[in-house]
Formats: structure tokens, sequence, C-alpha cells
């Protein structure tokens, strides 16, 4: 079950990569001037930690290319149906769609995904990171991940875990805790965070991993409480919260968030939507949206 999660921070990095290659030995990017709406398609629900990273470089694009930029969420499927419906859309830039890690996660997991998640996508660019966390109700009473796993081993099967979806790094994280920790906690899957908070701060859902910087507002008010990240070292913000893989070697994961477009988008609009993303990721009004690391 690792071998999942290396592949998709990989993979997704690999997209990235990509698309940013041909920008090395560019010094000016022909413009894109889109003719009509622009759609971003997102895998999860909208009010969630996509949208709030989506949203302002939305609003900054819609300025720079002078028509809207609209989210367009397709929740369901672990980011398949909204991946498909990238796919299917012409390559003229005017559809792009967010990849999270269930992109590059889903090809380990199924074998009947409706497209070549490699042959069937265009990399546009990275844009983002964020550190997702292991966060528990009060009701359960538990400090620390430490306390978790003996509260899990000694009530099998009694706590519910929410993931943002069947096929994220949180989905996959989870069970690689349940798997190396030895305990049997049952699997919630969500559409997105919106779903998953609702269950879980009135308690119906005692566990959660879900990105840091949604949690904190929780965790401070002692709705929740964080018992570790993700992250392979601690959280430069948060460095007095353990990280899974200090009791768990092997159970770590990366949060990666990028732009793709459909098959055969003409390598001079990929450069110039790759420029103007580079261009806007830059603006301070931009990066206050950040997620939990620097974006990219």
């Amino acid at each position: 079950m690792q071998y999942p999660v290396r592949l998709s921070r990989r993979s997704l990095l690999a997209l990235a990569a990509a698309a940013a290659t041909p920008l090395a030995a560019q010094q000016a990017a022909p413009a894109f001037r889109p003719t009509r709406p622009v759609r971003i398609l997102s895998p999860q629900q909208a009010g969630g930690s996509t949208d709030a990273i989506l949203r302002p470089l939305a609003q900054k694009l819609s300025d720079l290319w002078g028509q809207p930029v609209v989210l367009d969420n397709r929740p369901g499927g672990g980011s398949i149906i909204a991946t498909q419906a990238v796919v299917q859309a012409p390559p003229d830039g005017h559809t792009l769609g967010l990849a999270i890690n269930s992109l590059t996660i889903n090809p380990s997991l199924r074998n009947d995904l409706p497209y070549d998640t490699l042959a069937d996508l265009t990399p546009v660019t990275q844009i983002g990171s964020a550190t997702v966390a292991l966060v528990a109700h009060p009701s359960l009473g538990v400090q620390t991940l430490g306390e978790f796993v003996q509260l899990a081993k000694a009530r099998p099967g009694a706590i519910a875990w929410a993931s943002l979806g069947i096929g994220t790094g949180g989905h996959i994280t989870g069970e690689l805790l349940r798997k190396r920790a030895g305990i049997d906690i049952v699997h919630v899957p969500f559409s997105g965070s919106s779903g998953a908070y609702r269950e879980l701060l009135p308690g119906r859902v005692q566990a959660a991993f879900v990105v840091l910087e949604s949690a904190m507002p929780h965790v401070r008010a002692g709705n929740l409480r964080l018992l570790a990240v993700t992250d392979p070292r601690r959280n430069r913000q948060f460095p007095q919260v353990p990280t899974l893989e200090e009791s768990y070697p092997g159970v770590a994961y990366e949060g990666i968030f990028g732009l793709v477009a459909p098959p055969g988008l003409p390598p001079e609009i990929v450069r110039a939507i790759h420029a103007d993303i580079a261009r806007v990721l830059a603006e301070p009004s931009v990066r206050q949206h950040r997620s939990s690391r620097p974006w990219t």
C-alpha cells in the first residue's frame, strides 16, 4: 500500500515538470487571450480547501484575461468525474482542471479508468502544496497520536475516520496508518472538506485527515485536536506537531495541487497559460491565500 503514495507525489511532480520544462528555453511566452469564459474544473465540493486555493487565482486570471474564470465543482468518483470532463473538453485553453494527488493515485487503485492519466491530459503547472493533518474530535479523549492508536486498539471498529474521498492522499495515508499501527478504524469517505466537517465537528465522525490550514480555526477553538501531520518532516509553522513518519516510517504524504488541460492543447497555449499563472501566483494578494506551505 505504500507504493501508490509514492506514485502520487512523483507522478504529479512529473506532470508539473513536463509543463515547466519548455519554459526554460523561452524568454517570453506568447499571450493567451480567451474569447469566452474559462472553466477550472475542481474534483471537490464547493466551499472546501481547494476553493480557497482556486478562487483568488481565478479572480486574478479573470482580471488579466478580460474574461470570467469560473470554478466548476464536479465532486465524486475520487476525482474521476472532473478529470473525465477535462479530457473530453476542446483543447483550446478555455477548460482547465485542478489536479490533486488522487489523479495519480487512481491508476494504482483502479483498472477501469475512462482515460489514460498521462496520455489524455496536458500538464500546465503546479500551483501549490498543502500540509494534511490527522485531527480528532474531543469526545475521543485523546491528546496525542499514541493515545489515538492505543484507544483504537482497545476499541476495534469503534472509531470512524473521514477522508476527502476514495483514492485521495488522506484516504491512502489513513489506510497506511491502519496497517502499520495494527488498528481497526472505519473509513468514511466524503467528496470534499465541507462534507467531512459537517460530520466531524458534531462528533458523528471521530477523526479525519484534512488540510491543516482548514483545521486550525477549529483546533484553536477547541473543537478539534491536532494529533499529527502527514509531511515527511515537521511543518515549519507548527514545529511542535509530530509527523506520522516519526512513529510509523513510510506513512508520509504531501498534498500537491496542479492544473491540467485537455489532450492536444497546443504548446504555445500551454506556455502562455503557464506564464500567466506564474505571474499571478507571484502577486502578494494571491500568495496570502496560500496553504500551510508556500505556493510554488
